[in-house]
């Protein structure tokens, strides 16, 4: 069962096309990379999976109930942490998570319960403090324990950690590692490396389109592996292997003792290579046909 279905969706503002007839679906238990530049449509896409903001066209489903703009049933199954969560700064956590609860109307003990136990997967049960002292990482932890108070079938994650430094980046994804398979994740980011590390399927948006859209591992079975890496033993050997190597180094990329070669035929290539090694007696350290990554992957289609 998809959690999130998007249909030919599309949305202008003025004669700016944010958004041009994209399509995707997002299964129940996964974790979902919404990926685009600065500026692309996630957000724009992600207000109108809130119903927040209008489409021009297409439609939106949420567990198989349609999205309407302004009418926001479908948000009981939502929870949502945007880029830039705000709070009470005067309120310490538990007492933030007890009038969330209160506003979404929970029982006082059951917000409670719920408090301790998110308090603790978010690393804040010891956080007795006014939110107002806590960092721009605390913050946005809190903000996953409060997304997830009403126990969401669909968590949705604008960019959470674009302005985090690294201890704080890899904070919050150990939290999304940890709900993975018990809540469904949309998780929109330009940190490629973030992907990599939480998520199992993903979406490129490029121009308005979705550019690709897939499982990481058949996006990377697609797209086969067409680059060499050479790393020599010194600067002489490699000097000696560009001199013989020709038409391999048309889409070279040099840098200190390492040769990447970009090549149209891996398997020509990988024999040209071994050839030219051989005929100039150089022994590499390291020989190696690199897989494709995400940050290849978005290169190729972001052009």
């Amino acid at each position: 069962m998809n959690t999130l279905s998007v249909k030919n969706l599309s949305k202008s503002f003025g004669v700016n096309k944010v958004i041009d007839g994209i399509s995707f679906d997002v299964p129940e238990g996964s974790v979902f990379g919404f990926i685009g530049a600065n500026g692309a449509g996630k957000t724009t896409t992600m207000k109108m999976i809130l119903g927040l903001l209008p489409a021009d066209g297409g439609e939106i489903f949420v567990r198989g109930e349609r999205v309407c703009f302004g009418a926001t049933e479908t948000n009981r199954h939502i929870g949502y942490l945007p880029d830039v969560p705000e709070f009470y700064g005067y309120m310490k956590p538990k007492e933030y998570l007890l009038l969330c609860g209160e506003v979404a109307g929970l029982a006082a003990s059951e917000t409670a319960r719920r408090s301790i136990r998110l308090l603790e997967m978010v690393g804040l049960s010891n956080a007795n403090k006014k939110i107002g002292a806590f960092s721009r990482g605390m913050k946005q932890r809190l903000g996953v324990a409060q997304a997830l108070l009403n126990e969401p079938k669909l968590l949705i994650c604008d960019e959470p950690t674009s302005a985090l430094d690294p201890m704080g980046r890899k904070e919050v994804l150990d939290i999304l590692k940890q709900i993975k398979g018990k809540t469904t994740v949309v998780f929109s980011t330009h940190i490629l490396s973030d992907v990599e590390r939480v998520c199992d399927r993903v979406a490129v948006l490029s121009g308005g389109r979705i550019a690709l859209c897939g499982t990481l591992s058949e996006l990377r079975a697609r797209h086969k592996a067409d680059s060499v890496l050479i790393e020599f033993a010194s600067q002489a050997n490699k000097a000696r292997f560009t001199a013989d190597a020709g038409a391999l180094l048309k889409n070279a990329v040099s840098a200190d003792l390492e040769l990447t070669l970009h090549v149209a035929d891996i398997a020509n290539a990988h024999r040209e290579i071994l050839r030219v090694l051989y005929a100039n007696e150089i022994m590499p350290l390291k020989l190696e046909i690199l897989e494709p990554t995400m940050e290849s992957l978005y290169l190729e289609v972001a052009k």
